[in-house]
């Protein structure tokens, strides 16, 4: 097994910066995710106005893998490595919020390449993505980054909302990304 290095806040990407998510990022990324509160219910957690601050505090204590995303100057939303399995060389990339201006520009495919990239450069093998079943645009935005669909896992988690979710399973791989 390959030696897999310390992941940390991917190289910028011209208007793309990512930063480890701290304290100084509260109040933006608060404002971000009160710019579209019909969304959380497609989440595991909601970072909606009453559950936000609480959801934030859990972030800070996962330090170096959450990021508080930025387009140019301006936070847009947030991405992390997630269910880190160094011993295994996998990963998963999720806890995904972007504000509407930037949905459907390409911005996420810029961050989600920008993670792989760097996931992938830091010597994991197997990057997975795992969305709600009901969210057809997440699903579709990941097939097209050209993960593949590896079936639904029934059941797999219950939600904020008390929703038992199916949960639709994506994976890339070292040797298909690099082709």
């Amino acid at each position: 097994m390959g030696h897999v290095g310390l992941l940390s806040a991917p190289p910028a990407a011209g208007t793309l910066r990512l930063e480890p998510i701290a304290e100084r990022h509260r109040f933006a990324l608060k404002a971000a995710c009160a710019e579209d509160e019909a969304i959380w219910p497609i989440y595991s957690v909601s970072y909606d106005a009453q559950h936000f601050d609480a959801q934030f505090d859990a972030l800070l204590t996962r330090p170096g893998n959450a990021f508080a995303v930025f387009d140019d100057e301006r936070l847009v939303g947030m991405s992390a490595y997630i269910n880190l399995k160094p011993e295994f060389q996998t990963l998963e990339i999720g806890n995904t919020y972007l504000v509407p201006a930037v949905r459907g520009t390409g911005f996420n495919r810029r961050l989600k390449r920008l993670m792989i990239d760097h996931a992938f450069a830091c010597g994991y093998r197997r990057i997975e993505f795992r969305i709600d079943d009901r969210n057809a645009r997440s699903k579709a935005a990941t097939a097209r980054l050209g993960a593949h669909f590896e079936g639904i896992i029934r059941a797999e988690r219950i939600t904020w909302t008390g929703h038992v979710r199916d949960t639709a399973l994506f994976s890339i791989l070292a040797g298909e990304w690099a082709e």
